[in-house]
């Protein structure tokens, strides 16, 4: 199957660009959020370099940020780059549990492959990859039982109906969290395998 992030602006501007005045738009090497300009009244979430993932990562943090922080530059968020401390490291993991997992969600919803990102690659890496792993696909099941909040249902149904995944979204999913994240003996003590 073929995913090409032109789609994706296809997709997201015709969902929102008029009920929340926002489109998503190819960027450069650093994706962002630009709430909106005064000279067309949309906001922007830019994503990187033209990489579906980038994409699907950059919608899911606007599908979590309330009305408040769609306001504000990059949501009103720090972000400190490649190279973290381990203090720093841990806070970036729990700031991506939920925009990880929703991403995870959105790449089963268009068929395309997900991988967890601790993003520190010049740092120590990881602050506890088995426990952010985890963490993601806890979040991201819930997000499948539960459901996901409305603007990201929106997109999820969208992609599904586009790359016609809805008939094993639950299958790909079985396969998907056993190659991202295995359940531990923890998780299959709480049925969450």
């Amino acid at each position: 199957m073929t995913h090409n992030p032109d789609d994706l602006i296809m997709l997201f501007n015709d969902l929102f660009r008029e009920s929340f005045r926002t489109i998503l738009v190819r960027g450069g090497d650093e994706p962002e959020y630009l709430p909106v300009d005064e000279s067309d009244g949309l906001a922007r979430v830019v994503f990187a370099r033209g990489f579906f993932a980038s994409a699907l990562h950059e919608i899911a943090h606007w599908c979590i940020a309330g009305e408040y922080r769609r306001t504000l530059y990059d949501f009103g968020y720090w972000y400190c780059p490649d190279g973290r401390t381990p203090a720093q490291q841990k806070a970036f993991e729990q700031a991506e549990i939920k925009p990880q997992a929703m991403e995870w969600v959105f790449s089963v919803a268009a068929g395309s492959r997900f991988n967890i990102s601790v993003d520190n690659l010049s740092g120590d890496g990881a602050a506890d990859e088995r426990a952010f792993r985890r963490q993601v696909r806890s979040q991201a099941e819930r997000y499948l039982s539960q459901g996901l909040p409305d603007r990201a249902q929106l997109f999820f149904d969208s992609l599904a109906h586009f790359y016609g995944t809805q008939g094993r979204i639950h299958q790909t999913w079985k396969t998907e969290r056993e190659r991202i994240a295995p359940a531990g003996p923890e998780l299959k003590q709480q049925g969450l395998h």
